[in-house]
């Protein structure tokens, strides 16, 4: 029982150090948005008070196709950030997930922080988060706790590797995924956390049967930077470029399936990338940092202010390219340029 309680302590402490870390630098890169090129419309034909942004979302609709991916919980000042998290999640009527669960799952004094995401969003589209290493009913208590629309299965191994205290052996987790995926009745939606998934990756899991992918990739916020910081043997600097631009890993494993639901996050943080990963093929897509650190330095005003401008701006860009819905988005041409297109050549 003592070995239990410390570990959730060091867990609890890691998270808090997280934020800290975040918020004291720039662990952002070029997530290669700026690679995709949409053509201007000049006849629209579009009324812009009819632009309709509305969309289908783990069988509930939503008002935008963005979702306030997971970040955090599991330590004191995570019921705060959680529920205006929350709070922002129900008043823009959009998807939340949560960050991981597992010390929670082992340690009932850190549920509050979770829980209270769905005391809040009430019956709006919640998300539970969980390792995947995690067993069958370990998930189970995951999406219980929160009364969970689907669970994200988080593959993390960039980050504990270079963690101090993180996992080392990553065998297993294929089967273990798919494992669960068959005793599930709940979307399973398996998520990168910064470095993307490459198209065999997302084959392999797709003939598993995983049908939801967060791909996740480089240009968000990059947890080898975060734990080189918290690591005081070794310092990571030549890997602070490792991972797959998202917008590659989009293009990507849009080809693996027409049955696979892509969300696109990894440094997704303005108006015109959230379009442009809706044209290039994502179904839905997520937000994380940005939002964070509107919240934590701006308050929960600055926050509002900041995916009222996301949600007008992306209005705006639609009525550019002649599209009133979220559907006719996807019919827009667009085109490859530079360093992205020549890495696909490849």
């Amino acid at each position: 029982m003592k070995d239990l309680t410390s570990k959730s302590e060091l867990r609890s402490t890691r998270k808090k150090e997280h934020v800290q870390h975040f918020l004291n630098g720039n662990f952002e890169g070029d997530n290669f948005f700026r690679h995709i090129y949409l053509e201007h419309n000049s006849l629209p034909e579009v009324d812009f008070e009819e632009i309709d942004t509305k969309y289908s979302f783990l069988g509930k609709e939503i008002s935008f196709p963005v979702m306030i991916n997971a970040m955090t919980g599991g330590f004191k000042d995570g019921v705060l950030i959680n529920g205006n998290l929350a709070r922002l999640a129900e008043k823009f009527n959009i998807p939340m997930a949560v960050g991981s669960q597992a010390i929670a799952v082992t340690d009932k004094e850190y549920e509050s922080s979770f829980k209270v995401v769905r005391e809040i969003l009430k019956n709006g589209v919640v998300i539970s988060n969980i390792n995947a290493f995690a067993g069958v009913d370990e998930v189970l208590r995951a999406i219980d706790m929160i009364q969970a629309d689907a669970v994200q299965i988080h593959l993390n191994p960039a980050q504990e590797i270079v963690m101090p205290e993180g996992d080392r052996n990553f065998k297993g987790l294929l089967k273990n995924i798919e494992n669960i995926v068959g005793k599930i009745d709940k979307p399973v939606i398996v998520k990168e956390i910064g470095f993307g998934v490459s198209k065999d990756t997302a084959r392999k899991l797709f003939e598993a049967g995983v049908r939801y992918i967060d791909i996740a990739g480089r240009g968000g916020t990059n947890f080898i930077k975060i734990e080189s910081e918290r690591n005081k043997e070794f310092e990571f600097s030549e890997l602070f470029d490792w991972g797959i631009p998202t917008a590659l890993s989009l293009l990507e494993c849009r080809t693996v399936s027409s049955d696979l639901n892509i969300i696109c996050s990894g440094g997704m943080k303005s108006a015109d990338e959230i379009i442009k990963a809706l044209c290039a093929g994502a179904d839905m897509t997520g937000i994380s940092g940005p939002i964070l650190r509107e919240l934590l330095e701006g308050g929960l005003e600055g926050a509002n202010k900041y995916l009222q401008n996301i949600i007008y701006k992306s209005k705006v860009i639609m009525l550019l390219l002649g599209r009133k819905n979220i559907d006719e988005l996807r019919t827009v041409p667009y085109r490859i340029k530079g360093e992205l297109k020549e890495m696909l050549d490849c």
